[in-house]
């Protein structure tokens, strides 16, 4: 799979999905979304994949939403990058991110529903969404606190700050904070250590894991959607888009 999405074999049982933009910084834009979706479907119903890891090609693992499309979403029905991580916390198999540089946006919330986590030292987390008008999507607000205390969560939500992979190892966002450019080797490492357990036991283990607060879940994230979609049209959304796109 080409554009925006590369996908990959680095070993036996594991399927490496990256997200392929390199010169965005890997931003996720509709198409990006929609290839990504299908990756992680293939992987899934393939029958030699055990494992799946997701990771950013070059420095970053995903400045998060293209934000040009925030400005398509004023009229739609539905958000691409909620239906990019309804995909992503319904698969079967373990999914392992590797984070380097910048996880901005959607690009921290989509750890929320990865199994394992792993991030270089000199990785930037981010979630920046009051600051552009806009409210949490995919869940954060209710699996957010659930990790890290109601607090923290605010605190990490009201003001949008960067924050470093100490403070996301910290409050269990990610496992394991790895030296800065290894954290993929890391992820596939643990992929193949994964790959090699027992098939059904290990699934579900994973599926008994995500059925507690599935029902609560789900629900935020609707609830969540419709005021993401209600926030995109906004006066104060759009006129924070045009300011950081002119800036």
């Amino acid at each position: 799979m080409g554009g925006g999405v590369l996908v990959m074999q680095p070993a036996d049982g594991v399927c490496q999905i990256t997200i392929n933009r390199p010169e965005r910084r890997n931003a996720l834009d509709v198409a990006t979304y929609s290839q990504l979706g299908a990756a992680l479907l293939a992987a899934d119903q393939d029958d030699a994949i055990r494992v799946i890891v997701l990771s950013g090609e070059g420095k970053h693992f995903t400045a998060g939403n293209d934000l040009a499309d925030f400005r398509l979403l004023k009229d739609a029905a539905s958000v691409p990058g909620i239906d990019f991580l309804r995909i992503l916390s319904g698969l079967s198999k373990p999914v392992i991110a590797a984070v380097e540089g910048y996880a901005i946006g959607i690009g921290t919330t989509l750890l929320l529903h990865c199994d394992l986590a792993y991030a270089g030292k000199g990785s930037t987390f981010r979630l920046p969404f009051v600051g552009l008008g806009l409210c949490p999507e995919g869940g954060a607000t209710y699996l957010l606190p659930r990790l890290s205390g109601s607090k923290v969560a605010s605190n990490l939500l009201f003001f949008g700050e960067p924050f470093l992979a100490d403070l996301a190892r910290e409050i269990g966002l990610i496992n394991e904070v790895v030296e800065e450019g290894g954290a993929l080797g890391v992820a596939i490492r643990r992929g193949e250590a994964l790959a090699r357990l027992p098939v059904q036991a290990l699934r579900k283990t994973k599926a008994l894991l995500a059925s507690h607060g599935r029902t609560e879940l789900d629900a935020v994230m609707a609830a969540e959607e419709r005021e993401f979609l209600a926030c995109c049209s906004s006066n104060e959304a759009q006129t924070a888009f045009d300011a950081f796109l002119n800036r």
